[in-house]
């Protein structure tokens, strides 16, 4: 969220590292070719600005999903079972290919999630993260297999004692919150992975349940901060999971094409 994409990341804070826009505010890395990236929803996909009341995600009478707050180590381990066997299955003739991240292609987003879940680890031992730059991690051969070990080693971050206690980043921010900034973004860039190269991927439910309240505070300011999109209309009957990405301004109807 920054201006670039899903994962909160206040750059013009410490927990962003320098940088300048929302995710800066909020979390950011911009894409290692310098791309500019708002964490926004396809092009092709229809946006409707709704009201704040109608903009909450109001799950706790949907799919009997209600505040979620587990462990966040439990809860990114969860995630990461799902997200690595992904990355870990993504041919390199996929890697060109184009995103719900509007000007993320499936290389860019993977050095973007690779930044994250190495970057977090500090945040989780409260020190800095520098997101001014995404190293191309890509290039290197066991790539794959680097992004399953780092990712653990964010699992064991986040599950170490003391970890959520107390605040994180120059910006003060709770740590509770910062770790699930990481959440976030483990699980919604493994839905656009999965979206942009033509596989199914479907959460964990206490993710889902875990992220939900996150997602509807972090809303107002990731949109007036273009961290997210507005937020996607859905049609009754849609899914918890499938309404939280319309709330980060991704359409769960729309593939992206090249």
């Amino acid at each position: 969220m920054t201006n670039d994409d899903t994962h909160l990341a206040f750059e013009n804070s410490e927990v962003a590292g320098t940088g300048g826009g929302p995710r800066g505010a909020l979390l950011r890395a911009p894409p290692p070719r310098a791309r500019p990236r708002v964490a926004a929803p396809h092009p092709a996909a229809r946006r409707a600005a709704t009201p704040a009341a109608a903009t909450h995600l109001a799950f706790a009478t949907s799919d009997g999903a209600g505040r979620g707050g587990g462990p966040l180590g439990a809860l990114l381990r969860a995630a990461a079972a799902g997200a690595v066997p992904l990355v870990a299955a993504t041919d390199d003739s996929a890697l060109g290919s184009s995103t719900p991240c509007s000007e993320y292609d499936v290389r860019d987003l993977l050095n973007h999630l690779f930044a994250v879940v190495v970057q977090f680890q500090a945040l989780a031992a409260k020190g800095g993260a520098d997101f001014s730059t995404t190293p191309d991690r890509l290039a290197e051969p066991d790539w794959r297999e680097r992004f399953a070990v780092e990712t653990g080693k964010l699992v064991e971050a986040w599950a170490a004692p003391g970890a959520e206690e107390g605040t994180s980043g120059a910006m003060g921010m709770p740590a509770r919150t910062v770790g699930a900034m990481a959440l976030l973004d483990l699980t919604v860039h493994a839905w656009d992975l999965a979206r942009a190269t033509g596989r199914e991927f479907e959460p964990d439910p206490e993710v889902v349940a875990g992220l939900v309240d996150e997602v509807e505070e972090m809303a107002p300011m990731a949109r007036k901060m273009n961290v997210f999109g507005d937020a996607v209309e859905l049609q009754a009957g849609a899914s918890v999971f499938e309404r939280l990405l319309a709330t980060t301004g991704r359409d769960p109807r729309v593939r992206p094409t090249d």
